[in-house]
């Protein structure tokens, strides 16, 4: 009796073990010979890339060098990357420039999306008005708010003389002060209605019967809110700020466009500045050092937002 119990307690533990990932991929061996063309695409295209930027970024290439010529260093780039004050002063602004833009697209798109999600007159006409900032380009984008924002033609600094608010045409991104906070601004008016349409898809998957029970038992529109809509869109509230982070955080033609990240690098962002090291200077084992930070950052930003759709797709089969 002892032996066949022990026999049946590991049984479990035996059939429950994973198997072995190599012997897997040998088995299935010839099922990869369908994607093999995508993989290879796939090493040519990113893992290569990759590859020659982690190696770059170990040497000293002078602007006079040709990259053929270049002088390993180790991991002196990163030194110095470390140890310069403009690399804090650009890290400050990425920061600033991603919490703003992620956190206050997503609230602008939590409550269009909150208002569209109500039936009334006009609600397909506003729907598309809202979302012609996300459709439009974001190069047009660029040079329209310029315009908007110029120090001497520009419509809102003209509106703000003419009301009264102010005595001249203010310099909204030619001032080291306003620059990033003007920037943002553009970027959260490209940016809230893609929340806004993910929240919208996110409201049809909560159930009426619910919202309709707790109306019955007494419940106020704010418990109604928080009890029953709030947990429904909390899947997509996190997919939604995790992929608006990583658009930010790699964020390009604006920041470039308006301003090419002055005056005195008040915008410029982490990817603004490692173009310029780059195609600018032509240092480019500096701007491959930054590279490799930025895609360690990226890397993990999209681990969790892989974490983040996993655990809707689990809380789908679980339902």
């Amino acid at each position: 009796m002892t032996t066949m119990t022990g026999k049946l307690s590991a049984a479990p533990e035996h059939l429950t073990r994973r198997p072995n990932v190599l012997r897997q991929m040998w088995t299935s061996r010839a099922d990869y010979l369908y994607v093999l063309p995508a993989i290879v695409v796939m090493l040519v295209v990113i893992a290569y890339p990759i590859y020659y930027t982690i190696d770059l970024s170990f040497f000293k290439t002078p602007p006079g060098l040709q990259l053929r010529d270049k002088i390993f260093v180790g991991v002196d780039n990163y030194g110095a990357i470390l140890s310069s004050e403009v690399f804090w002063k650009v890290t400050l602004n990425t920061v600033i420039w991603t919490i703003a833009s992620t956190m206050i697209a997503f609230v602008l798109g939590f409550g269009a999306a909150l208002a569209l999600h109500r039936d009334f007159a006009g609600r397909a006409i506003l729907r598309a008005i809202l979302i012609i900032p996300w459709v439009i380009s974001a190069v047009a984008a660029s040079y329209i708010w310029k315009w908007i924002y110029h120090s001497d033609f520009g419509v809102l600094g003209a509106v703000l003389v003419q009301f009264g608010f102010l005595d001249r045409q203010p310099n909204f991104i030619d001032n080291v002060n306003s620059v990033l906070p003007s920037l943002i601004v553009v970027n959260i008016w490209r940016e809230f209605p893609f929340a806004m349409i993910m929240l919208m898809a996110g409201l049809q998957t909560v159930p009426d019967q619910l919202l309709r029970a707790a109306k019955v038992d007494g419940a106020s529109a704010w418990q109604r809110f928080w009890h029953v809509t709030f947990p429904h869109l909390r899947g997509v509230s996190t997919v939604t700020i995790l992929l608006l982070a990583v658009a930010n955080f790699n964020s390009f033609i604006i920041p470039w466009i308006m301003t090419g990240g002055g005056p005195s690098n008040a915008s410029h962002i982490w990817i603004t500045h490692i173009y310029e090291l780059a195609f600018g200077r032509q240092r480019w084992g500096v701007a491959a050092a930054y590279s490799v930070l930025l895609f360690i950052i990226l890397m993990v930003l999209g681990y969790f937002y892989v974490r983040a759709l996993s655990g809707n797709e689990s809380k789908e089969h679980g339902a």
